[in-house]
């Protein structure tokens, strides 16, 4: 497998994640719960596939740097703190929310489920941005493995 197109697929991953969650609140609305509950947990895997793939990546190939204009770096860099800090708060609300459903206390879930929902669609959003900034708009910067940085080779 051509690893230069990991990005591209741990994106779509984060994509379907967002589909699907709005798949399963179009369900509740309509007060299927069953398959509400399997779109969630669907979004729930593909998050986690999304997930696999950037930190496997991250790990043993390293991070692409913003190729892009220098005076258009500082932007980016403010842009993608943004999206970390989206991406990791709805990570975690997304592990209470799930937790919440599966272990029944609904009236919990249901108070913070729709906020769960528009964190995440705003990271996922913002991830498509990084990802157009990196691999669509703008050639790539730099990449080095987490090793090689952390060894210094």
């Amino acid at each position: 497998m051509n690893i230069e197109v990991l990005p591209t697929i741990s994106t779509f991953f984060i994509v379907l994640s967002a589909v699907l969650v709005a798949v399963g609140w179009y369900f509740v609305s309509k007060k299927n719960f069953r398959a509400h509950k399997k779109m969630m947990v669907s979004a729930a895997i593909s998050a986690l596939v999304f997930f696999i793939i950037y930190m496997s990546r991250t790990i043993f190939i390293g991070n692409t740097s913003f190729g892009g204009p220098e005076h258009l770096k500082i932007y980016y860099t403010i842009f993608l703190i943004f999206h970390i800090a989206l991406a990791t708060t709805g990570a975690v609300f997304g592990i209470v929310t799930l937790t919440l459903a599966f272990k029944r206390k609904i009236a919990k879930h249901r108070k913070i489920g729709p906020i769960t929902s528009i964190i995440w669609f705003c990271s996922a959003f913002t991830g498509v941005i990084v990802y157009l900034l990196l691999y669509v708009f703008y050639d790539g910067g730099h990449t080095t493995s987490l090793f090689k940085a952390i060894l210094g080779l």
